[in-house]
């Protein structure tokens, strides 16, 4: 399972940009004060054309 998982993961990275140039990624990151404490968000895309692809993850 191992295996599979690393030679799956050398195959998506390969074949990124693959086939024209680099995708330049986009970041973005917010920090919220209120009554209750502090949150924290972060935040990377992809965007290409028509297409977006966002992976975010925050408190």
């Amino acid at each position: 399972m191992k295996r599979s998982l690393a030679i799956l993961s050398l195959l998506t990275l390969a074949a990124c940009g693959a086939d024209g140039e680099p995708v330049r990624p986009t970041a973005s990151s917010s920090v919220t004060m209120s009554s209750s404490g502090v949150s924290v968000g972060t935040a990377v895309g992809l965007r290409r054309g028509p297409f977006s692809l966002a992976l975010g993850m925050g408190s």
